[in-house]
């Protein structure tokens, strides 16, 4: 086998291999003879088919076979051989084949960048703290017991919190717009679904009665026909209806997976939960930081293979929200590349910058940890034993488990050599900040 690989642009290599005559010949050759063995072709007898014959009628699809599979044997032999890495699958284009020659073929691809770290220490790191207060339960225990609020209608003038159902009609310059009207819609007012000054303009209102409001739309909406506009809405109320919560009772408690006839007992759990929630959004939050700095600190060039491959991934994952229906739908049309090119680049970059400290500090995954965060995510199912179990018996699970406490590995050490201050904060904050990214 004859190698030779050229550089054509950046990380992208073409590699010419080749094939003597003699190997790929006489592979077609035993093919055919096996071929001949079994072939029926009409006026022969079975196995009785002239080896002329059965060249003639079989020879093409033979060498074709013979091609695919001598490309699959050797091209990472010859990769091996010339000490490159293939980022993604190759691009393979067979040269013109005539039977007695060599058969080549080129294969295209890019490689895995070599990685200089430049900086992965000193970073400054902002910690935040904070801890779960009575008034955090209280807030919290309040949010669940509006999940399973009940709804009266009241005979009065609607306020923020009552849920209205409404008729509205948009208009821009009398003429009415795309997806400004709906009939018999129900609306929280205080929810902010509506635009500024919408909701704010029903209360007062009663059952019956009619209003126009005179709106404009922010600068920054998603429409550029609407952003900024000013419209005028027509608004008829048909109902109020006030908000009814739940008294805490051990019927409500096991609506939310908790078997307790203490309301002690269930806010404990509520606490727990709400503890466990704090530490991980803390814990995204400084491992964010880390990887930010990390970007920020060392340049690398990345392969168009594998930002493609994580952008596919992404589209993957946003587009399970849409289930079944999902189906029917061009996800990229709807979801095209530029919707996750910036976080495709983020997490190959980091994938290539966390492998290399992988790498150079010789890190390996702690048992321990795995075992730790397993039965971390087991503790919040009902038999936490059959979740571990199952986690440990699925290997593409466990993998995933491995590769996240791994980068928390690299995270722990480069918080340690990092200047890290603490700062006070609140639990929703804390949360807040997490969620957002800043």
């Amino acid at each position: 086998m004859q190698v030779s690989i050229e550089t054509t642009n950046g990380l992208e290599r073409r590699l010419t291999v080749g094939i003597p005559a003699q190997e790929f010949d006489s592979e077609v050759e035993k093919r055919l003879l096996e071929a001949a063995k079994t072939v029926r072709l009409n006026g022969f007898r079975k196995g009785k088919v002239p080896l002329k014959v059965v060249k003639q009628r079989f020879g093409a699809s033979v060498r074709q076979e013979v091609m695919g599979d001598m490309i699959n044997r050797t091209f990472y032999d010859a990769v091996a051989q010339q000490e490159v890495r293939p980022a993604g699958q190759p691009a393979i284009e067979p040269k013109e084949y005539t039977e007695g020659s060599d058969f080549e073929y080129v294969a295209t691809f890019e490689i895995y960048p070599d990685v200089a770290l430049t900086t992965t220490s000193g970073f400054e790191i902002e910690k935040l703290v904070a801890e779960v207060t009575d008034e955090d339960v209280n807030k919290m225990v309040d949010i669940l017991r509006k999940q399973q609020a009940e709804w009266n209608v009241v005979e009065r003038a609607a306020a923020d919190g009552d849920k209205v159902n409404i008729d509205f009609a948009g208009t821009k310059n009398g003429e009415e717009f795309t997806g400004g009207s709906a009939e018999k819609q129900d609306l929280v007012l205080g929810s902010g679904r509506m635009i500024p000054g919408f909701e704010s303009g029903i209360e007062g209102m009663s059952a019956g009665e009619e209003k126009a409001l005179s709106l404009t739309f922010p600068e920054d909406y998603h429409s550029e026909e609407l952003a900024g506009a000013a419209v005028e809405f027509k608004i008829t109320l048909h109902s109020v209806s006030e908000q009814v919560l739940p008294e805490l009772t051990p019927e409500l408690f096991k609506k939310f997976g908790i078997e307790t006839d203490s309301e002690e007992d269930f806010r404990a759990e509520v606490q727990k939960n709400m503890e466990r929630e704090l530490k991980n959004a803390a814990k995204t939050k400084l491992k964010a930081q880390v990887m930010d700095k990390l970007i920020e600190s060392n340049e690398v060039e990345l392969p168009n293979a594998l930002i493609a491959g994580e952008i596919r991934a992404l589209r993957g994952q946003m587009a399970q929200q849409f289930g079944a229906q999902a189906q029917n739908l061009d996800l990229t049309s709807i979801l095209p590349d530029e919707m996750f090119t910036e976080q495709a680049k983020r997490r190959v970059s980091l994938g290539l910058i966390v492998g290399e400290i992988v790498k150079q500090q010789e890190i390996k995954t702690d048992g321990d940890k795995v075992k730790a965060m397993v039965e971390e995510i087991a503790s919040t199912y009902q038999e936490p034993e059959e979740v571990v179990t199952y986690y440990y018996s699925n290997q593409q699970l466990l993998s995933g488990i491995e590769s996240v406490v791994l980068e928390d590995q690299v995270v722990d050490l480069l918080l340690s050599q990092s200047n890290v201050t603490e700062k006070s904060s609140s639990y929703e904050d804390v949360l807040k900040s997490a969620q957002s990214g800043e």
